[in-house]
């Protein structure tokens, strides 16, 4: 965008908010604005001009753009200043500039709709675009340089169980999951857990009734029996935070074939292990870790958070006789895929302390077999799976 063109979308703006009060203008009379603001402008600035007006009014500003390019995985905003981006692994400058009340504006249109308020009392807001994509905001005096805005893009494309594996690997995922085994996807940030999760959730067989829990909602099954579930956070105007935990109580009470939760990172990971130990089976989740054995360690440290007073060792014992696979994705060296790197069965090792035996080696060829008898679980509620006619 030419720079010199910057202050005439700023003079069109405020034209429309003086004029437009009582019906907004159509893309034919913002035209007109900018024909009379400046008569010799070309037809194609014009348009461009119309184009980035109308996000200013209804969207969120300059950053549209960049949520209209499907190669676009996150936009960063770290204050006044240059708006990066993330395109196929890596992070990119691009030419938007954003001022702080640019910023603020955005902050607005973003956190409003929701119920929500970005301010000093407020200052970390997580909020959700109508398209499934997470916001995270940061203000100051948290944000020293100036108001953050990370949004994380919402990946509307399906990725194949495929395209993470090997064959092998790929036919040993499907069968744990048509068995009802319980499968945790363990990896970094951005490694593609949810894409992986979503990749499984494909297999899922026909008919059964899936709950999902999320704190931000962005799977996106293919079965036509899913209720999706969302966390809430506490409003200004007085209404409680809807946690997980609430969520994961609240599934069980909703005659689930399965139970997806998107991403397990406190206390409900006791409530999700105590279900599974008692017939629930052929549920999956999420968490982060750096491994197939750091996701065991990870869930032990998260159940115990709880306060329940429930022992290591009976959390242990829930652990194993809960979670089957622990499935832990990685991002290539440039960044651009993601791919399964270890699939594990969770094992009792030495001393009772609960670990995993990898299955399969680098890239995810099945190498190795299992070392306890592959567990069938039924469906939750004896679903469709498992019905006869």
């Amino acid at each position: 965008m030419p720079p010199d063109l910057i202050p005439l979308d700023a003079r069109v703006h405020s034209r429309v908010l003086a004029t437009a009060a009582d019906h907004p203008l159509d893309e034919r009379s913002l035209a007109a604005l900018v024909r009379h603001e400046a008569p010799l402008l070309a037809e194609e600035d014009v348009a461009g001009v119309v184009s980035r007006v109308q996000a200013r009014i209804g969207g969120l500003g300059p950053l549209e753009p960049l949520l209209a390019d499907p190669a676009v995985s996150d936009i960063l905003v770290n204050g006044p200043g240059p708006v990066w981006t993330e395109r196929a692994g890596r992070l990119e400058r691009t030419s938007v500039m954003l001022d702080r009340p640019a910023i603020d504006l955005l902050v607005e249109r973003v956190v409003a709709p929701l119920g929500l308020r970005a301010d000093r009392t407020s200052p970390v807001v997580d909020a959700r675009l109508p398209d499934g994509s997470r916001v995270h905001v940061v203000l100051p005096p948290l944000a020293i340089d100036g108001p953050t805005v990370t949004i994380r893009r919402f990946g509307a494309s399906t990725v194949p169980l495929s395209a993470f594996c090997e064959p092998a690997a790929t036919d040993l995922l499907v069968q744990a999951i048509e068995n009802g085994l319980n499968i945790v996807v363990s990896g970094g940030t951005g490694a593609g857990k949810t894409t992986l999760l979503n990749a499984l959730c494909a297999h899922l067989p026909a008919g059964e009734r899936v709950v999902t829990v999320e704190d931000a909602a962005e799977l996106r099954l293919p079965g036509d029996h899913v209720v999706r579930l969302e966390t809430r956070p506490a409003t200004p105007d007085g209404l409680a935070a809807i946690g997980v935990r609430d969520l994961v109580r609240a599934a069980l009470r909703m005659r689930p074939d399965r139970i997806v939760v998107g991403e397990v990172r406190g206390p409900e990971a006791l409530d999700m292990l105590q279900a599974l130990n008692t017939g629930h089976g052929g549920c999956l989740s999420t968490c982060h870790a750096n491994g197939p054995t750091d996701a065991i360690r990870r869930l032990e440290t998260m159940a115990l958070l709880a306060g329940a007073d429930v022992p290591l060792d009976a959390v242990r014992a829930q652990i194993l006789g809960a979670v089957d696979l622990v499935v832990h994705v990685v991002r290539t060296r440039t960044g651009a895929a993601r791919r399964v790197d270890t699939i594990a069965e969770v094992i009792t090792g030495p001393d009772g302390v609960v670990t995993t035996h990898p299955l399969t080696g680098p890239g995810g060829t099945v190498t190795a077999g299992w070392r306890r008898p592959p567990r069938r679980h039924p469906p939750l509620s004896g679903g469709a799976a498992d019905r006869t006619p």
